[in-house]
């Protein structure tokens, strides 16, 4: 089930049939997956397709437009998704039950499969990167590699007092806040925003507040972890920890990132994830 939505400014829609090669422009439509009808953006015709996975609230359009601009499309085929409740994968509203990851990861799959890729590799950021790992580990014969930033294998005390400094987005800056409200009204957006702190801080009453530590040894595709030593979001210690639990994974530094340094330094950002992928 393939329905091509209208086209939205930021993605030229090209009338043509899913088979046909997609070149440069970014084509939008929704697939029926598990139940529910998923949006993704879709640009590139390389023969090596990957996945761009999202964060907390985040959508294609909102979290990955350097991406979807300017990778390289003919090495790759790149998709990026809107996982369920978010983005234009409403309805269903988004909800946070204890194996929201496990069932983000299983969309995720189940998505690339239903667009026919066989085997395709993983981006995944901040949320989305703990979708990218539980993903890796339960699906190894599908994923080529895995680039994750931003992301975290357990939730600390430290980290729930970082979620709750989010939790009411009228103390957002306006620059992250206008996308989102203009994506999603602002009623949805903050009570969204609200059940993904309570969603996620349920992890902290883990043992070790685990979320998936004990997949990490599963994952055997080569993985590369990026970090912005300013993220005020994701402590350094998380991406050294994936690094150390995850065999031959590369970890980088980035001096000057934040949490979004896929946006704030997107050429570098590109750069360097493209040559691991290739």
């Amino acid at each position: 089930l393939l329905q091509l939505q209208p086209p939205s400014r930021a993605a030229p829609l090209m009338p043509r049939g899913p088979a046909a090669s997609y070149g440069t422009s970014v084509t939008s439509a929704k697939i029926q997956v598990n139940g529910v009808h998923l949006h993704y953006q879709q640009t590139g015709e390389g023969s090596h397709a990957v996945l761009l996975l999202p964060g907390m609230l985040g959508s294609g359009q909102t979290d990955f437009g350097p991406q979807l601009k300017s990778m390289n499309k003919q090495l790759f085929t790149v998709v990026a998704w809107d996982p369920r409740g978010y983005g234009k994968s409403i309805p269903p509203s988004r909800d946070f039950p204890p194996d929201f990851f496990e069932r983000d990861a299983k969309d995720a799959v189940d998505l690339m499969q239903a667009l026919k890729f066989k085997k395709f590799s993983l981006l995944g950021w901040s949320d989305g990167g703990i979708t990218a790992l539980i993903a890796a580990a339960k699906y190894p014969n599908l994923i080529h590699k895995l680039v994750v930033w931003g992301a975290n294998a357990s939730v600390t005390q430290e980290d729930v007092r970082i979620y709750n400094g989010i939790r009411d987005v009228s103390k957002w800056s306006e620059k992250v806040k206008k996308p989102l409200e203009e994506l999603y009204g602002h009623k949805y957006f903050a009570e969204t925003c609200e059940a993904w702190v309570d969603g996620i801080s349920r992890f902290a009453e883990n043992s070790d507040g685990n979320i998936c530590q004990q997949l990490l040894p599963d994952i055997k595709c080569p993985t590369f972890i990026i970090h912005g030593e300013k993220d005020p979001l994701v402590p350094q210690a998380h991406a050294e920890y994936i690094h150390k639990h995850i065999k031959g994974s590369r970890l980088l530094l980035m001096p000057e990132g934040k949490h979004n340094l896929h946006l704030r330094f997107a050429e570098d950002f590109n750069r360097e994830v493209e040559n691991f992928l290739r």
